[in-house]
Formats: C-alpha cells, structure tokens, sequence
C-alpha cells in the first residue's frame, strides 16, 4: 500500500510541476499585497488565562463565510502576533497561501513573557513532566489554549493543527508533547531541539556568528507590550572578520550585554551582564542540567499516535539542521507506529515558506518553483488531510520526501536514511587522497594562528545570522596552509550520500585544547559552464568547490559535552565528529574532497589553544598558536546509497 500511494504522489507531484504556471505564482505574491486577509476573514484577539492565571495574548482570524466549519491552524512564537489591533490584519495568514484561500481558523499567539502576553519569558523552557494542578511550562500552555479555542471559537470542525519555522517550529514540537486531543497534525519546520547543537551553539563552540541575536532573546520584560523593548549591539563596522578579531576574548563583548546601553558605547564595568541569556552563556560553558532540561529531543516518547508530523527543513539550514532531523528521528525511534514523516528541500532557513520561482542558497541555484510545490502538493496536502479528510494513515504522501542537492531531484522512501544507505569508510593520505583504501600512517601537520584564523567566508561583510556560507565556494579556504585537504580521484560513476557522516579523526596538539572542523564538498568539473546569472561577479562554476555539509567540536567535548578535558600535548588522541545528515549524489567527473581546520572564524569563537575552565572568561594571555597533527589512519565513514 506504502508503495501505491507513493507511485501516486510522484504522478501528482509531476502533472504539478508541468502545469505549474508563472500567473499561479503572480496571483499568491497579488494575493500578499492587497486586502485579502482582510476582505475574507474577521479578526479578534482575545487574552487567554494559563491554568496558574497567566494570561496570553491570542489572535483569531475566522473565515467570514460562516457556512461551513473550518479547523484550527495554530502558531505560537517569540517573534510577536502583530500587527496588534483589531482593525489591522497581516497580508498572509497560515503556512502558506493555498491554506489560506481555502479557508481555515488561523491563530497566533504571544509565548509566555513575550509581546502582548504575560509572564516571564524562559529562552527554551524546561519541560516538567508531572506537574502540579497549577504549575505550567509550554506544554500546559498549548494544551490549555487549543482547549479554549475549541470550546469558545465558534464555526470549528473541533480539529487543530500547529506549525511554525525555527522557534516557532520548536513550539509546534512541543505542541505534540502530552498532546491535547484535538491536536490532530502538526508539522515542526526548522525546529529547535537543543540550545546546546543549534542556533548558538554546535557541539560546544560558540555560534559568535550570532553575537548580534543574542540581545533579541535575553533582555529583560515584565510586561505586555506591542512595542520592540530590545536593541541590537551596533559594530560600526562592514568586517565582521575584524571587528571579533580586534576584539579578542569573548569576555570583551560583556560591555554590549548591559540591555539598557546597548546602543552606546559602554564605559562601565565590563564585567557588568544584564542580559539574562547571555549571562545563561558565559555561566554555563558546558552540557550541563541547565541545556539537559532546556532540550525537547529526549522527550519525543511523548508524543501520542493521535498526533500526525510532519517534520520539514532545509539540506542548507545554518541555524537549525540538528533539530528537525533529530526531532523525526526521536519520533521514529521512540514511536515507530505513529504517522511521522520527513520533507527536507534545497533550502537554507525556512526557504520553502516563502513564493520566489528561482531556488537558490546564496551563489548555488537548485531549481524553479521548488518552494511553490511544496507549498500546494505537500504542506496543504498534509493539513488538509488530517484536519479536513479521513485523517488516516494513508495520506498520499510518502515517509521520507528528499530533495537530492547532486542531482537537483526529489526522491521519496518509506524511511530516512533509506535501507539501500549502507556505511563506507574513506582514509586520508599524506599526498591529499581521499581513498577507499588504507595508505601507511603517517602524520600532516599545520600551524593554526591565533591572529589569523580561518574565515568562514571570503565575504567582507557583517550578518545578522549567517546562511549562504552553506553552499560557498570553499577555493580560498583550500589554498591556505592551515587547511588540509584530502579528496577522491575524478569520479567515474555517480556516488551518492544519505545520512549522516561520522568523521574519526585522529590528531594531536602542542597545546592543550583545540577545535577540529571538518568540510565535505562537492568539486565540480572545470569544464562546466555557468548557469546561475546571480552568482557574485568573482566566482565561476568552472571547478566550483561547493561545501555539501561541514562542523565542528570543540575538542574539549570529545569525550563527553558535560564533562571537558584538555588534551595531553603531542599526544595521539581520538576526535569524532558527527556532521549531519546530506543526500548528495557527486556526479560522474565530479570529485568529492574533505578539509579539515581548526578554526572558522567568525561563525564560532576562537578557541585559546590552551586549555582554560571556561572559554568564555579566558584571558588574552590564554590565547596561543600552536601545530596540530592530523594522522592519516583518521577516516571520514559515510552513508552511502547502493
């Protein structure tokens, strides 16, 4: 049966793609620029009361045709309901809009502590299982507003989904955790699962990268307000690179967190935090009770098989790859018989929301209306079944619904990664191969400079939150001494990866702390001509170096994220990284590469080099170049499809 309806989609996912027409897509961008929402849809915002009083500001917009009954489409999020006041309305309401125009119950709603809602806010709130009658968290929060809605809004078919991108996309997995029963579908998109592997942090390193975020989510408020009440730290400056370089040691970036002063330039005691999640950051260096608790991913056993999800992303996600992949995966693990399935597209973060035709992450171009089809023949497929259909199993679509980057294809299985992947070993060599074949162990060596640490990008820019690195040509980082890189000879078949790589290194250092980072990437022929127009000026396809998936650890966490250790200088030691999951196929007279660094500067903070109790209070005395050995019996082990 599995096998018939996903035959059945494809065929419907085809006819699409060949119907799918430019004035379709003119009149959604018309349909965000005019009156819609308002002409077709009523507005109220109501305050509903938590079960320990705490009231949250709640916007409704109801279908005016009246009818019919219609289900609920929900988001709850930090990033406010506006516009506030009854009389003004968004452009766009709903995923996306097609489940717009059809008609449904669409409501927002300001977190606890955020915006127009009461209560304090808790950057990632602990889950509390058990609790007492009058004890809340995010959980009894959504339980107990899908229950006002369902009992006091009128015109409802008493069925709802939730949804949401990023931190919204978090509260939609929360959303299924000791689901109400009314929540029938829910589709967690570019969700957050760990503070600790997402957004600001990946495996211990400090996303610095996301200096200028951080404000937006720790200052202070203790009343409602549709007015922002944070500022964003000013650089005064277009080179990020230099700005943290002349910087130096994170503890000289304190002076940005006093919130009140953001905007000038502080003279006062550096020492001085005020900003609640900054202060969370430098206090808590490593995996301890305080990210444990904040984490969603281990309490996905929770989730009640009366919940369907659907699990979206994107393959070129810089801020929140380990969530929605982690959050299927926990469902899979820990709820086999639920309805759980996973849709991950050439998109960087939430590219399938929005209406462009052309698919691209930064100079990389995937395809026409990618986002488009999606749109119409998966999200509101998807909602439209469990809300409106028979809500069973058979949903038409597929379980594991991937977009190959390689290929520039879709690909449907009946599980992720698929049972065909099966693990490959690759082994370093001094001479820069990349070999399926062990060559004899020997050691390549490198200085890694404090002073001139690796950038993550040749642009000379500042960014709020960076994504098109993801795809960047990675030809200047491969010419610099303080890269090793190791790839395959031409390929003389197609080579595709799915699922995740485990990089099992072995290194050593003069100091006593280090960062290791490891890049796959994608070589492309130096014949290829160029077929992307908005590619930047400097760049060619011919022998494009385009990075597939990359990471870091901080080498401290090599053997446990709650418990550091240094290590012994010149001494072999064991590094594994995980990268996460690609599905890539290398083309025939493509080559695949591998590099490895130690710094990524500024997307993370720059590691001393020698080891200190906690980072973010190292001293400028702490910080040292050292040379670091990476030994040619590492191996990078791959999925690899057969």
């Amino acid at each position: 049966m599995k096998t018939l309806f996903k035959l059945m989609f494809i065929l419907t996912f085809i006819v699409s793609c060949a119907t799918k027409d430019q004035p379709e897509k003119e009149s959604q961008e018309k349909d965000q620029k005019d009156t819609y929402v308002q002409d077709n849809y009523t507005k109220k915002e109501v305050k509903i009361a938590m079960r320990d009083g705490t009231k949250l500001h709640t916007t409704i917009y109801t279908p005016k045709d009246t009818s019919k009954v219609y289900p609920i489409l929900m988001q709850r999020t930090p990033y406010s309901c506006r516009p506030y006041g009854k009389d003004k309305f968004r452009k766009r309401i709903g995923p996306n809009p097609i489940l717009m125009k059809e008609g449904n119950i669409v409501v927002y709603q300001d977190v606890r502590g955020r915006w127009m809602s009461e209560g304090v806010y808790d950057n990632m709130r602990a889950y509390i299982p058990n609790k007492t009658p009058k004890q809340s968290d995010e959980t009894s929060d959504t339980y107990d507003t899908i229950d006002w809605l369902v009992k006091n809004v009128k015109h409802t078919n008493g069925k709802v989904g939730t949804w949401g991108i990023s931190y919204p996309g978090h509260y939609a997995t929360v959303s299924t955790i000791d689901a109400h029963p009314a929540l029938k579908a829910a589709s967690p998109q570019a969700c957050i699962g760990d503070f600790f592997f997402d957004d600001f942090h990946h495996n211990g390193a400090f996303l610095l990268s996301y200096f200028k975020a951080v404000s937006l989510f720790g200052t202070y408020k203790d009343q409602p307000t549709d007015s922002a009440w944070y500022s964003f730290p000013k650089m005064d400056t277009q080179d990020q690179y230099q700005f943290f370089l002349d910087k130096g040691p994170l503890s000289n970036l304190n002076e940005y967190f006093q919130y009140d002063k953001l905007d000038t330039k502080v003279t006062a005691n550096k020492n001085t935090v005020d900003d609640f999640f900054w202060k969370e950051i430098i206090e808590h260096p490593n995996y301890d009770e305080v990210w444990q608790s904040k984490g969603i991913i281990q309490h996905l056993n929770k989730v009640p098989s009366t919940v369907a999800t659907m699990i979206v992303g994107g393959w070129f996600d810089a801020e929140d790859l380990y969530g929605p992949l982690e959050t299927y995966k926990g469902i899979e693990k820990n709820q086999p018989n639920n309805y759980n399935t996973i849709v991950f597209g050439p998109w960087d973060h939430g590219g399938w929301s929005r209406n462009r035709v052309a698919t691209k992450v930064g100079n990389y171009y995937f395809g026409d209306s990618i986002s488009l089809n999606f749109q119409k023949n998966v999200e509101a497929k998807f909602f439209n079944h469990f809300l409106k259909g028979d809500g069973s199993k058979n949903s038409g679509l597929p379980e594991a619904y991937v977009f190959d980057t390689g290929k520039k294809e879709w690909k449907s299985y009946d599980v992720w990664p698929p049972k065909n992947a099966e693990k490959q070993s690759f082994y370093l060599s001094e001479d820069q191969q990349l070999s399926s074949a062990k060559s004899k162990t020997t050691k390549i060596q490198f200085v890694s400079d404090v002073k001139r640490p690796v950038p993550y990008s040749e642009d000379i820019k500042t960014v709020f939150t960076p994504r098109k690195y993801m795809t960047d040509d990675q030809r200047f980082a491969a010419r610099r001494p303080d890269v090793l890189v190791f790839e395959t000879d031409v390929l003389t078949d197609d080579f595709t990866l799915a699922g995740d790589i485990l990089a099992k290194l072995k290194v050593a250092t003069t100091g006593s702390a280090a960062d290791w980072i490891v890049k796959v990437i994608d070589v492309h022929p130096s014949d290829l001509k160029n077929d992307n127009k908005e590619m930047q000026t400097h760049l060619k396809l011919s022998n494009y170096h385009m990075m597939v998936r990359s990471e870091v650890l901080r080498g401290r966490f090599r053997n446990s994220f709650a418990k550091p250790e240094p290590f012994k200088p010149n001494k072999k030691t064991e590094v594994a990284i995980k990268l996460q999951d690609v599905f890539h196929t290398f083309k025939k007279g493509h080559k695949l590469q591998v590099q490895i660094q130690s710094t990524w500067f500024p997307l993370i903070d720059l590691n001393p080099q020698t080891y200190v109790d906690n980072i973010y209070k190292a001293e400028e005395k702490d910080f040292k170049s050292q040379t670091h050995t990476v030994f040619t019996d590492s191996a990078i082990e791959f999925m690899v499809l057969k």
